[in-house]
């Protein structure tokens, strides 16, 4: 009895020893986590209705390939529009920055050459030969009004004696008054010429010459540089109204941003997309890391960019590599989820270990350890 109560008595030391030995001799320092990657939730910034899914859950796709199709409605059309009204504009652009034709130019010089004739004609006034022409006209005139008076008095003194006939008399009286009439417009054609052109004919005859001038003046310039700068505007903005319809049917192409995996993609052909709404979520699979929290006393240890061995759940004999990218400044309690192989402090940090190798063999929200003592492959 008595030895049987001292093997009781030396087994219990010994595993208090043990315990007490187990307890205070360094443990690893090693810091659990979980396995993260970034989500992307892609979507189309004009919506529409689906035409084609090309994504399927759990696929591993490149940067670029396609995952939906929209159908283009009337895209296609107001793109067209669009590109017309581009090409109108440019034209009219073209036009009105090479300025005027040169046939308009030339008429325009020539209404000039006429007006400006017409003036110098004016201000001129009669030629001394019309003014001569007019005076001999005066004189015929006079000539032929003494004749018919002449010619007047004889008849008029042969009917006295009833030797003309009343017809030759009227046809004497009508001669005179003609020759009078002649004598008088003679007199004011000549009187009109040598006075010269009138005041209001040559204001007139400069205001037209002024305006020619002013016309060809404005067709050698070209148009005002206000004008060609519209018409460039208008060009400019028929450029962006095209560009923004081109950014618009690239958008009915839903294109993966990253190497991702697909992680959700709920849509079928035929279904409305709104505008800006998620269409796939995906992982970005280029940047997978290890989230995990370092006790404050075990901080020191941690620094940016050093390599570790990262151990996941899945295959814990398998070294994998990772670099500390991120360390939190700031301390926060600890996750109850987050296990430590030493007594849990009530503060730690936030790291992230970016995983250099296995991405391929582990998956996201799997489990790991981040053992900072191990030596790295």
């Amino acid at each position: 009895m008595k030895k049987t109560i001292l093997v009781i008595l030396l087994m219990a030391a010994a595993i208090i020893g043990f315990l007490t030995w187990q307890q205070g001799r360094p443990r690893p320092f090693v810091v659990s986590g979980f396995i993260e990657a970034d989500e992307v939730r892609i979507g189309s910034r004009v919506g529409g209705r689906v035409a084609r899914v090309l994504g399927v859950e759990g696929q591993r796709i490149r940067a670029g390939e396609p995952l939906v199709e929209l159908d283009p409605f009337d895209w296609r059309e107001q793109l067209a529009e669009a590109q017309a009204q581009r090409a109108a504009y440019q034209a009219e652009y073209d036009r009105i920055k090479s300025g005027y034709r040169k046939e308009e130019i030339e008429q325009a010089r020539a209404k000039h050459d006429a007006a400006q004739a017409a003036l110098d004609q004016a201000v001129a006034g009669p030629r001394p030969r019309e003014i001569e022409v007019a005076r001999e006209e005066l004189n015929r005139a006079r000539a032929d009004l003494a004749f018919s008076t002449t010619e007047h008095a004889r008849i008029a003194k042969l009917r006295e004696s009833s030797q003309s006939s009343p017809v030759e008399y009227e046809e004497s009286v009508r001669r005179l008054k003609t020759a009078e009439a002649a004598v008088a417009v003679a007199e004011q054609k000549l009187a009109l010429l040598t006075e010269g052109t009138r005041k209001e004919e040559i204001a007139s005859a400069r205001a037209k010459a002024s305006e020619a001038a002013q016309a060809l003046k404005l067709l050698e310039a070209g148009y005002q540089p206000e004008v060609i700068a519209e018409a460039a505007a208008r060009v400019d903005a028929a450029h962006a109204r095209v560009a923004a319809i081109d950014v618009r049917l690239k958008e009915l192409t839903v294109l993966s941003p990253c190497d991702c995996s697909v992680e959700t993609i709920d849509l079928r052909p035929g279904d409305q997309v709104a505008a800006g709404a998620p269409a796939a979520s995906l992982l970005d699979l280029t940047k997978v890391w290890v989230r995990a929290y370092v006790p404050e006393a075990r901080l020191g240890q941690v620094k940016l960019d050093q390599r570790v061995v990262v151990r996941a759940d899945s295959n814990p004999d398998e070294k994998l590599v990772g670099r500390v990218s991120f360390i939190a400044r700031e301390a926060e309690f600890t996750p109850r989820n987050v296990q430590t192989p030493e007594e849990r402090s009530k503060q730690a940090f936030r790291i992230k270990v970016m995983m250099e190798t296995g991405v391929e063999k582990v998956r996201i929200g799997m489990a790991a350890d981040v053992c900072f003592e191990e030596e790295v492959p």
